[in-house]
Formats: C-alpha cells, sequence, structure tokens
C-alpha cells in the first residue's frame, strides 16, 4: 500500500527533494470529480482557495506547475490564468505523452517530475514521474501504482498537502512561513 506521510520516509523525501516540476490532473484532483451543468450547458467546477493558495507557494519557490487533464474547459483556463499556471494542457486521453513532451521542453529529467492523478489516463504518468501521487477517491487500482496516496481527497485539500509537503522537503517551508509571519506575504 502506497504511503500516506511520504516525510516519514527518507528515500521518498530525497526524491521530493529533487522535484522541479509538479503536473496534476484537474478533475479529481483539483476537484472533487463532480461535474455541474447549469440549464444553459455552462459547466460549473470547485476549485479549493487553499489549494491554489499552495500551487502559488510552489511557483514562488521556483517549481514549474502544470495541469493536464482530459475534459477541456474553459472554467479550467480561467483558474490557471488566475493562479499564473503557463503549462495547461486539456482534452488530453493520454497524460503520460504530454508529460514526457513537457519534461522534454523544460529541460528536465522524470526524477524532477511529481504527478498526481486518479483514473486510468493518470496511471502512466504516475508510475512514469519520480514521485508518483494519487488521492484517496481514486480507485484501489489506481493508488497502487502511486509512491503516495494524499490524505486529503481530491478537491478538498490534496494539491494543498502535495504543495505545503515539497515546500518542507525541499526546505522551503520556514522562509514561507516566516514571510506571513512578519506581514510580507
Amino acid at each position: 500500500m502506497p504511503l500516506t506521510s511520504p516525510l516519514q520516509d527518507p528515500e521518498l523525501t530525497d526524491r521530493l527533494r529533487r522535484i522541479r516540476l509538479l503536473a496534476l490532473d484537474v478533475d479529481g484532483v483539483l476537484t472533487d470529480g463532480q461535474l455541474y451543468f447549469q440549464a444553459d450547458g455552462i459547466e460549473i467546477k470547485a476549485f479549493s482557495v487553499q489549494d491554489g493558495h499552495g500551487l502559488k507557494l510552489l511557483k514562488r519557490a521556483g517549481l514549474q506547475v502544470a495541469l493536464i487533464t482530459g475534459r477541456d474547459s474553459p472554467t479550467v483556463s480561467r483558474r490557471a490564468a488566475a493562479l499564473g499556471i503557463q503549462h495547461v494542457f486539456q482534452g488530453v486521453e493520454r497524460k503520460l505523452p504530454v508529460l514526457r513532451e513537457l519534461v522534454g521542453r523544460l529541460g528536465l529529467e522524470f526524477d524532477q517530475v511529481a504527478y498526481c492523478g486518479d483514473d486510468m489516463p493518470d496511471v502512466g504518468a504516475i508510475r512514469r514521474a519520480g514521485v508518483g501521487i494519487s488521492v484517496p477517491n481514486a480507485p484501489d487500482y489506481i493508488q497502487r501504482h502511486a509512491d503516495w496516496v494524499t490524505e486529503r481527497a481530491g478537491g478538498h485539500g490534496a494539491a494543498r498537502e502535495i504543495a505545503d509537503t515539497l515546500l518542507r522537503a525541499q526546505g522551503h517551508w520556514d522562509a514561507v512561513l516566516d514571510t506571513y509571519l512578519h506581514g510580507a506575504g
């Protein structure tokens, strides 16, 4: 069974220290996986403000963030723009080829990549990433492929848990906290 507390494992903590890119699925990871449609057909998604702030903190610490999602949604485009996420890939059925292309374009190696997903299109990316992550709302057969399953569910703090863990593992946590304790954040 994958770990729920990655910082308790020295080997996994070392792998987390190398991460330079966090790539995330959207539905089921940044959202709870529910799709809501208004009468006029407009799609509505709910995103956690805390997840978004965690992703912004990662970017401030120098990490890249990418979204790779199977659906094509203007809501995702707007959320990514609001968070300053430049690497957004929508309508992607197979995530690994897109992730592979992005890793090459950024001049990274896969051991510098963490990927979080919750369903079959994510399995290849979860398995190939330096740190493969899933969420507790993913099916067991997806979780089995992850190095770490977050304690928080998708859309309910999973991305923030990942961000906070990366910041701690990479030694950025005290500086981030200090910024807010002294009013400069």
